[in-house]
């Protein structure tokens, strides 16, 4: 009797012996405020309580944590996308794409499928990780707020901000407005706009610098493409913290930045349509933008004004302004109609696409390097 009661006991306690040591194998989620100091973002963000709000084109987030799951949760005001880099660098296609839309939607940014298709195998120890999360659309597309980041395992200080910084004023080339396109007659959409793929995101790599962009397509200093949306060009847009918002006011000294170099490159869309405003009206407006950022980061911060190669009188308008302005360190760089071609290079609309962007940023390196007195160093332009 004795020997059955004990074996009964035994039997018994194997499965609770194995239910507490599956309840000890399973990693408990963490749900860490996206205001966490820990969690370092990189662009023009509005901080409240827990939450982490942007809309400007290129916002990115850096999150290190051990473990193999990270989620975030997140609402948006319409639909945005997102590249998803893991364990490596922008310089990468991204490992996933993921779209922002709708109320507190936990989004899975890495789960342990991402480490069997990196490294071909689970890892038996939870390990550190680096996430890079980018918004690759710009304001138009909505409004992301994250909230929060849960992760399996402990998170960690992510890499912070680093020692070079380019603040990137510009239109929809800065957007990256059709850079995954291959056919200059496609349509916009979209899904193949990626900020990561044009010049203002692979000047910075170069530089191993981050970045700021304020960019909007089809905005202007004086006029906006085809005059649409009148009165409310880049110098009043470049006073906000949202790009959507009017009433938002961005505080410079607050933000914690200060840029090395701020380039400008718009004026494509204020001579749109074989039209362009008058010089008096377009010098001012100019001028404005200089004024505004000159106030933000000192008299000496250097300021490279661009003119594209849409139409020649652009260049002189913006030299007239570079000569005129009685500051220091304002300067200019021409591109001209043959620094891309008009087939290859082109993405949708006749936007440049990846091909085109890595040439332009070829041509403005240089002049970031002698502005800024960054040596070249030889690394892919990619």
């Amino acid at each position: 009797m004795k020997s059955f009661l004990k074996k009964a006991i035994l039997s018994a306690a194997i499965p609770m012996m194995l239910l507490v040591s599956a309840s000890a194998a399973t990693p408990q989620k963490i749900s860490t405020p996206a205001s966490d100091s820990r969690i370092t973002f990189v662009g023009r963000t509005l901080v409240q309580g827990d939450n982490v709000s942007f809309d400007w084109s290129g916002v990115y987030a850096r999150i290190r944590f051990k473990g193999n799951h990270l989620s975030m949760k997140a609402s948006d005001t319409r639909r945005n996308y997102y590249n998803v880099w893991i364990d490596s660098d922008q310089r990468q296609e991204p490992d996933r794409i993921i779209t922002t839309h709708g109320s507190d939607s936990l989004i899975v940014l890495f789960d342990e499928s991402d480490i069997i298709r990196k490294w071909g195998k689970a890892k038996n120890a939870p390990a550190v990780h680096n996430v890079i999360i980018q918004k690759r659309t710009e304001g138009e597309q909505g409004t992301t707020t994250v909230s929060a980041f849960v992760t399996e395992g402990e998170l960690l200080q992510a890499e912070g901000l680093r020692e070079r910084l380019i603040e990137i004023i510009g239109d929809s080339y800065t957007c990256g407005y059709g850079s995954e396109n291959s056919v200059k007659t496609d349509p916009f959409k979209v899904e193949t706009e990626n900020c990561n793929k044009s010049y203002s995101c692979i000047v910075p790599r170069y530089f191993d610098a981050d970045y700021i962009h304020v960019a909007h397509s089809g905005m202007g200093i004086a006029r906006n493409y085809n005059d649409n949306v009148k009165g409310w060009y880049m110098p009043e847009r470049y006073l906000q913290t949202f790009d959507m918002d009017r009433e938002s006011r961005w505080d410079a000294a607050a933000s914690g930045y200060h840029p090395d170099i701020t380039i400008i490159y718009l004026c494509t869309n204020d001579f749109s349509v074989q039209r362009q405003p008058t010089l008096p009206v377009f010098k001012e407006g100019y001028l404005t933008l200089l004024k505004e950022i000159k106030a933000n980061w000192g008299e000496d911060h250097p300021i490279l004004c661009v003119s594209g190669p849409a139409d020649f009188k652009m260049a002189e308008y913006i030299n007239q302004v570079v000569e005129d302005c009685g500051m220091t360190n304002v300067s200019m760089a021409v591109l001209s109609n043959t620094v891309i071609n008009g087939d290859s290079d082109l993405g949708a609309s006749y936007h440049p696409n990846y091909f085109g962007h890595q040439k332009k940023a070829m041509c403005l390196i240089p002049f970031v390097a002698t502005k800024t007195g960054w040596e070249l160093t030889g690394a892919p332009i990619k």
